[in-house]
């Protein structure tokens, strides 16, 4: 079987034919680390590691980049909103992203590079592209001429004169072209700055992933991902930078998961109307998220809500009451010493279950293989995990027709669960089973049974009781926040 992608560069499904066979190289446009990160990167994270993992799944080594900006208006305005150093706001920003990501689950990059950490290779690639011609300097400014570039617009099937007509009026005087983009800017008064051929300043937003992906991956690589807020003009600007200072084709594949949205908006720190990790994390599980992000394909965009959030940790549920169950009868048969058939019968016993084997053997590799012809038509996690999904409800009704079960049929039992567990695992799910995990979380049930109170004082307009409760909670350390997505608790 082959793995399919869509390619945002073709605008098509394309067969992923490796540049080194075996071996894929992959890069990831990260976090800008000025503010806490929101469910919107949550998404990012949780799909390319999806993507990543299966790759490594179906054999290839994946050489997996993913980079920090540490150095952009965003953190500097931060810091000095806070009275702080940018590189202050930065390293706390960073470790906050990466504690995110351990709670979320997500598999560490090979590489994470950070833009300061690479300052040198920026220089050399702009120096480069003034060389060849595609870059000019205008008061200590560098910017890359797109008129140099023809094929400019590419990616995101742009037509340039009706950008060029589209361009904002107030648009610097200085360019060559209202399209042109910065690739170094000359230092402000109380801003970071790095020496350069053209004085002091500091690289723009685009050159970074250009000058960090080159260096670990090669002028060309395989897959080069994010979100499809990054098409244009970011990746845009990328292919023409690159592409211009090496003469040789970027990245072969573009991939691009789709926006999460509120309330059929799309959800962004702009518009205020975001949840930040930490804030969901509160409420649920990384497994319960996971399963959420991921029952939608990833290109297309998200509704989120609780309410939503809560189905997948029922779904979860379900599936894990059927491991507990399979679990239970594969211990009851090895204490009771089921499945032993009779001397007499013995030899008719195993030719039976000879043939049962080879239809349960047969039963599992469907499975295997209808996961593998999801996952391989670009990556489709929501009807891969349909197929799960399937196959525990099929464990289900197999018990309940199967009032004795026979030795043959446990093993199925068995191998089906490893099965569903395995495939699970490549998705980042079904992973937290235990024989405890029937066990619920106290504080959690204690919350849902609280905030259940408080809401219907509220309903019944029972406000000192309410605020009552809302205040006890929080001289315990206990924060409630009211919002029309629902209620929200989280521990200090």
């Amino acid at each position: 079987m082959e793995i399919r992608v869509y390619n945002t560069l073709t605008n098509k499904k394309e067969k992923l034919i490796p540049i080194n066979p075996g071996k894929i190289g992959m890069y990831v446009c990260g976090v800008t680390v000025y503010d806490d990160c929101h469910i919107g990167h949550a998404r990012g994270a949780i799909i390319f590691d999806m993507i990543r993992q299966y790759l490594e799944y179906r054999g290839f080594q994946v050489t997996y980049i993913h980079n920090f900006t540490d150095v952009d208006d965003k953190i500097i305005n931060r810091a000095k909103k806070e009275n702080c150093r940018a590189c202050d706001v930065a390293e706390k920003y960073t470790a906050e992203y990466c504690r995110d990501m351990k709670n979320l689950e997500v598999k560490e990059a090979t590489r994470e590079p950070k833009a300061t950490e690479h300052i040198g290779e920026i220089i050399d690639l702009i120096k480069m592209l003034q060389e060849k011609g595609f870059a000019y300097e205008v008061g200590g400014d560098v910017f890359f001429e797109i008129n140099k570039f023809p094929e400019y617009g590419k990616l995101s099937n742009r037509d340039v004169d009706q950008m060029r007509a589209g361009a904002r009026i107030d648009i610097d005087e200085r360019k060559h072209d209202p399209l042109d983009f910065v690739l170094w800017k000359s230092a402000k008064e109380g801003e970071p700055f790095w020496e350069s051929p053209w004085g002091p300043g500091r690289p723009g937003w685009h050159i970074e992933c250009s000058a960090m992906s080159m260096k670990y991956l090669g002028h060309t690589f395989d897959i080069h991902g994010g979100g499809k807020d990054l098409i244009f003009p970011h990746h845009e600007n990328e292919i023409a930078q690159s592409e211009a200072a090496s003469g040789k084709p970027f990245a072969r594949y573009w991939l691009h998961n789709g926006f999460v949205n509120i309330n059929q908006e799309k959800m962004s720190k702009s518009l205020q109307n975001f949840f930040t990790i930490k804030e969901v994390l509160a409420q649920c599980s990384s497994e319960q998220l996971r399963l959420f992000l991921l029952s939608t394909h990833y290109r297309s965009p998200i509704n989120f809500s609780l309410s939503a959030v809560e189905e997948a940790g029922k779904a979860l549920e379900r599936v894990y009451n059927t491991f507990y169950t399979v679990e239970n009868i594969i211990s009851v048969a090895k204490d009771g010493d089921q499945g032993e058939s009779p001397k007499s019968m013995e030899q008719p016993a195993r030719i039976v279950s000879t043939a049962e084997d080879m239809k349960f053997k047969k039963r599992i590799n469907l499975l295997k293989a209808d996961f593998e012809k999801a996952m391989d038509d670009d990556f489709n996690s929501a009807e891969a995990i349909g197929k799960l999904y399937d196959a525990v409800k099929e464990v289900n009704v197999f018990i309940h027709e199967h009032p004795q079960i026979k030795a043959v049929e446990i093993t199925f039992l068995k191998n089906m669960m490893e099965k569903i567990k395995r495939l699970g695992s490549v998705l980042g799910i079904f992973q937290k089973f235990s024989n405890t995990s029937k066990e619920t979380n106290s504080m959690e049930d204690f919350m849902e049974i609280l905030l259940e109170v408080r809401n219907l004082c509220r309903s019944n307009k029972y406000w000192d009781v309410a605020d009552l409760i809302r205040s006890r909670l929080q001289e315990k350390g206990i924060t409630i926040e009211d919002r029309k997505e629902g209620t929200f608790w989280r521990k200090k």
